[in-house]
């Protein structure tokens, strides 16, 4: 058993949580009485850093000095002002992990190095990938990312003995899941998964907006959501208002001198219904119902089959979710944890489980989605060179391994270019491309020439796609494991000397550019890659776009081979960079 410890951290759009296994069961840590810390993050004006709920208080007085819903821009290749600075959502997010792993060091009284972060089940490679990155700026050693419906199961999971399927449904502040598993003698296995990374309570707060706001300008003439801070306090308004709503018939949504007008203060007063806002949320609500009817049918099982419902995520404690749940399946859906909390408790089991520690689940996850490559094929009766070919489908368990052949089209065919997609779409071109890569060299011939396609997937969701030629054995491999918005690692240097000047740490480590990595590593060793690295290192000040992420790709996998002395690999790692720095060369 390890005795260094790992946590467990939900990090959710609205909030997020961080929990610890003790004596076997999940701990939500809390500080100053509170268990939740709100996924906001802000700059006050004198430049500290405020996280919580102090960042929460400023948004109503400083929306532009604060940033919330951070969750919904992972991967996205943006950047997020806050006063007078800019951040990737990776450096928010790393503040609010930041934070959960100091509170937890707090709790355990010593280092804390290693975590399980949540994410939802639908989200793709890219915001997987941005999660990681966020918690190696924190200081954190990302050893599992974990489906959030999961982590909910593993909790109910707990003391079950009998055999049952189970509806995970979350719903959350910005994101929506929903999962069957089936349990079994310990074993939790997710047989399919469905959902939407842009629905949540975010979105019922939204609605409400812009029914107050609107019926405020009808009385006033004045658009409140046209003043950043008026909205501000008309968002905490509403929200409060929500939260009331789930449990009486009414609320009241108050805020005295809300804005001015020709120089007079306006109050807001309004009423609410629990009838009315249901109205206004039942679309959205219906949409997770479609989403559950899809799950149902990908794990072929009807409504009828499900023996347990849980609800996990703040936003079902609405009670027309639980209403529609058992209109439509029949069952009473079960709340017993704290649907806030219950996914940090599952991370904090999965730690566990990767620690040794004695608990029941042994886990069985699956893809929420399929990926596959284009390739030439037929659409509607007619040639179509962007036909989406499924490779690893949704909704396999994981870790998966999966190979198809494919062939050459043209007779002394010299390359082939493989591009990578996730999505359902039979046409490629309507679903999400991952990466793409070049296989050169190819024997001449007659088409028809086989290509093997291997794509690796892992419980992370990290992709490995592997092309080669089944004449020559000459293959071309990629990781992809950043796929739609990278986070290169110079961005990630200077990210992580922002984030410690902020929290106040010294800057004692120098951060190097990743081709330096690489030359330093194998270039000053003996190794016989250290030729064709240094002639990398010399052409990359010439080389730019996808032939320069090439080349790094390949000096970083040189890197870990000689660090992991495979020395196998680091050959075959540096027979590729020398045939695109050949290729490079040629083409000046």
């Amino acid at each position: 058993m390890s005795s260094e410890p790992i946590i467990g951290i939900d990090l959710g759009t609205t909030n997020s949580e961080v929990a610890v296994l003790e004596n076997g069961r999940p701990r939500v840590l809390t500080e100053n009485g509170q268990a939740i810390l709100p996924s906001m993050v802000g700059l006050a004006d004198d430049g500290r850093l405020l996280v919580g709920e102090p960042a929460r208080n400023q948004w109503l007085l400083a929306p532009d000095r604060t940033i919330r819903s951070v969750k919904r821009r992972m991967g996205e290749d943006v950047k997020l002002r806050m006063g007078d600075q800019e951040f990737s959502p990776q450096e928010v997010s790393a503040i609010i992990l930041r934070t959960l792993k100091n509170r937890a060091e707090r709790h355990l009284g010593r280092p804390v190095g290693k975590a399980v972060i949540t994410v939802p089940a639908y989200f793709n490679d890219a915001q997987r990938q941005a999660t990681r990155e966020a918690g190696e700026l924190a200081g954190l050693e990302v050893v599992r990312i974990l489906n959030e419906p999961t982590a909910a199961s593993l909790v109910y999971e707990a003391g079950q003995s009998a055999p049952q399927k189970v509806m995970v449904y979350d719903l959350g502040g910005g994101t929506f899941d929903v999962s069957i598993v089936r349990i079994e003698q310990g074993v939790i296995e997710v047989l399919s998964s469905h959902g939407d990374t842009h629905l949540g309570g975010d979105d019922f707060d939204a609605l409400l907006i812009e029914h107050v706001a609107g019926r405020f300008q009808e009385q006033h003439g004045v658009d409140l959501r046209a003043d950043p801070r008026a909205h501000s306090r008309l968002w905490r308004a509403v929200e409060q208002a929500k939260i009331l709503l789930s449990t009486t018939p009414y609320a009241q949504v108050n805020e005295e001198f809300i804005c001015e007008k020709d120089g007079i203060p306006l109050n807001l007063s309004m009423e609410l219904s629990r009838g009315d806002y249901e109205e206004m949320i039942r679309p959205l609500i219906d949409k997770t119902m479609e989403a559950v009817q899809v799950a149902l049918k990908d794990a072929g099982l009807t409504a009828g089959q499900i023996d347990r419902i849980v609800l996990a995520g703040g936003a079902t404690r609405t009670p027309l979710v639980s209403e529609e749940l058992r209109n439509r399946t029949g069952r009473h859906p079960h709340q017993e944890v704290d649907p806030d909390l219950c996914v940090a408790m599952g991370a904090a089991i999965q730690a566990g489980i990767i620690q040794g520690e004695s608990v029941s689940a042994v886990l069985v996850d699956v893809t929420p989605h399929t990926f596959g490559i284009n390739c030439l094929g037929e659409r509607f009766g007619l040639p179509y060179p962007y036909c989406f070919s499924p490779i690893i489908h949704k909704n396999t368990p994981l870790p998966a391994s999966r190979t198809e052949v494919y062939y050459t089209v043209c007779e002394d065919q010299e390359r082939a270019v493989i591009e990578v997609f996730q999505g359902e779409h039979p046409d490629a071109l309507k679903n999400v491309r991952i990466g793409r890569f070049t296989i050169e060299g190819l024997s001449k011939g007659p088409p028809q020439s086989p290509i093997t396609c291997r794509l690796d997937l892992d419980l992370n969701g990290m992709l490995k796609v592997t092309a080669q030629e089944k004449k020559t054995g000459r293959q071309k491999q990629i990781v992809i494991d950043n796929a739609m918005s990278r986070f290169e690692k110079t961005e990630m240097a200077d990210a992580a000397r922002r984030l410690r000047v902020l929290f106040g740490d010294d800057e004692q480590e120098q951060a190097s550019a990743p081709e330096a990595d690489a030359v330093s590593e194998a270039a000053e060793s003996d190794h016989p890659a250290r030729e064709v690295v240094r002639r990398a290192h010399a052409a990359l000040k010439d080389v730019a776009g996808k032939d320069r992420e090439e080349v790094l790709g390949l000096l970083q996998r040189i890197h870990d081979a000689i660090e992991k002395n495979d020395r196998e690999d680091a050959d075959r790692a540096a027979q590729e960079l020398d045939s695109i720095l050949y290729y490079l060369e040629e083409s000046k």
